[in-house]
This record gives structure tokens, C-alpha cells and sequence, in this order.
């Protein structure tokens, strides 16, 4: 297999793991309203940048739900 060619899949490997950990942070917190997560999610989805769209940007605007037992 070409160099080239591994360097792309892993690249594209690490990019799925972080948009997923993105994607998790994203149901795992409240961000006042429904539209507010959404958009979030939906900027999460831009191919290889939404996860650095994220966490430069709305990681620290929502709050982390607390679960109760």
C-alpha cells in the first residue's frame, strides 16, 4: 500500500474519532434551547473542520447536564 494512501486513511480515522467525541459533547450538554444544540450539531458535521468549529467556539457555551439517580 502506498504511503499516500495510508496517511489518508489515518487522517480520516482521526478526523471521524474527533466529529464522534464532538458529536457526544454536543447531546451531553445543554445549550439553553433545542435550536442552539442543533446548530451546534449541524456545525459539528462540517467535514474536517466542524469539531475544531467546535471546540474553538461552543465548548464552553454549554453547560454540562447533571443526571440524577
Amino acid at each position: 500500500m502506498n504511503t499516500a494512501y495510508l496517511i489518508v486513511i489515518i487522517s480520516g480515522i482521526i478526523f471521524w474519532i474527533l466529529t464522534a467525541l464532538t458529536l457526544i459533547d454536543i447531546l451531553l450538554k445543554d445549550f439553553g434551547s433545542l435550536k442552539n444544540k442543533a446548530i451546534w450539531f449541524t456545525i459539528a458535521f462540517i467535514p474536517v473542520i466542524g469539531w475544531l468549529i467546535y471546540l474553538l467556539f461552543g465548548y464552553k457555551k454549554g453547560v454540562k447536564k447533571k443526571f440524577q439517580n
